[in-house]
């Protein structure tokens, strides 16, 4: 019997020394504040200054109508800036602290309704849904991202802190904050009732020669999103880029469409 009440007694003592250790974690967990310059699986943390948070949003013209998501959130505090503006908001993070932390800094903000985070990998994560997506990651994983931000959907704005995506060029460059638009894909042979239109595109800049009545000519121009904006033959073409149409107006008063 001794025996028996000394092995349930060792068990009870367990049990509460456990109770008290996971108690321990919780309260630590609430405490925990993030340190600028703490390792992250791609990057290390540093915190976005919050005039260029307010610079970055400006940039995207965030409004309440728009959905940005965060990629690399840290402490949660562009997707917070976001919610504050009317904004649906998402941060996706990897480290779980730090998500636990903006989670908490969300409620005590007033803005848990529109700002969520979410703890996952950046590389694995669908962010097509987004009007607008920030980041403030490193050059090469921007450029590992550049393939899955060039598929979003046309008009999309980009805005990155400090880091640019190599060949791809800022349409806005402000206070070491970049901004891009994902411009639509138009590159290829678009036909049209006399004639046709070749364009050879570069991310958002796009040269080429439209052919109308067996005559060639150089164009060159912009995509803006979805719009479009190129001159040829001293005539100039504006147009929407809606899959595969093109339909638009040119400085002669006339209208054009062209599909591919």
């Amino acid at each position: 019997m001794k025996r028996f009440y000394f092995v349930r007694g060792l068990t009870v003592a367990l049990c509460l020394l456990l109770v008290a250790m996971g108690g321990h974690v919780q309260e630590s967990k609430a405490n925990y504040a993030p340190k600028s310059g703490q390792r992250g699986k791609d990057v290390i943390w540093s915190p976005t200054p919050q005039e260029r948070v307010d610079t970055m949003l400006n940039m995207a013209n965030v409004t309440s109508a728009d959905y940005v998501i965060d990629l690399g959130s840290g402490d949660g505090r562009i997707v917070i800036a976001a919610a504050k503006r009317g904004a649906t908001a998402l941060g996706i993070e990897y480290n779980p602290d730090l998500v636990e932390f903006a989670r908490r800094a969300a409620i005590e903000e007033g803005v848990a309704e529109r700002a969520a985070f979410e703890k996952a990998d950046i590389f694995e994560s669908d962010f097509s849904q987004a009007t607008v997506v920030t980041m403030y990651l490193l050059p090469h994983i921007n450029l590992r991202l550049r393939p899955k931000i060039l598929d979003l959907k046309p008009g999309t704005r980009i805005v990155s802190n400090s880091f640019n995506m190599a060949d791809w060029k800022p349409d806005k460059t402000t206070a070491r904050a970049h901004l891009w638009i994902v411009p639509a894909k138009v590159d290829g042979v678009w036909k049209f009732d006399d004639g046709q239109i070749r364009f050879t595109q570069k991310f958002q800049d796009i040269n080429g020669t439209l052919t109308t009545m067996g005559k060639d000519m150089k164009l060159s121009g912009k995509l803006d999103g979805d719009k479009i904006n190129f001159t040829a033959g001293g005539r100039e073409y504006t147009g929407t880029v809606s899959g595969n149409m093109i339909s638009g107006t040119h400085d002669g008063g006339g209208s054009w469409k062209a599909a591919c």
